[in-house]
């Protein structure tokens, strides 16, 4: 039974930088145990010490997010995709960020473009954030 994995960026030097690899497996704890035998260290990283995925990982078989097919007991069949993920930080702290980001670029568009002295810059957008409320 051939099971298709893609592997992500992060992990292709346990895979010898491929993108893609066979395994075999009729669970995901199988398919992962199969592929550590022909890619060690793998698991490793998929898998923490108490025998659940990390938090950080997301897998998916057939775009279907593991967790609710039933984690790394999930059913595996002939032909099927499985692609690993990592999961990617972000949030309410991101858009603080742009947003911060955006207001020093409008302050330094001030500047240049008006010629307006640091505290006029300050002015600008001082006004732009009381009127985006």
């Amino acid at each position: 039974m051939a099971i298709e994995v893609r592997i992500p960026t992060i992990l292709r030097s346990y895979t010898g930088g491929a993108k893609v690899v066979d395994g075999t497996g009729d669970t995901l704890a199988d398919l992962l145990t199969d592929l550590d035998s022909r890619h060690g260290g793998l698991r490793g990283r998929l898998i923490t010490d108490a025998g659940t995925l990390h938090r950080f990982v997301n897998v998916y078989v057939n775009d279907e997010d593991v967790r609710f097919l039933g984690a790394l007991d999930a059913k595996l069949s002939d032909g099927d995709s499985v692609t690993i993920l990592p999961a990617v930080a972000g949030g309410a702290f991101g858009f603080a960020a742009a947003a911060a980001i955006s207001s020093h670029s409008a302050a330094a568009a001030a500047i240049s473009s008006h010629s307006i002295s640091s505290q006029g810059a300050v002015d600008v957008v001082a006004r732009d954030a009381v009127a985006a409320r």
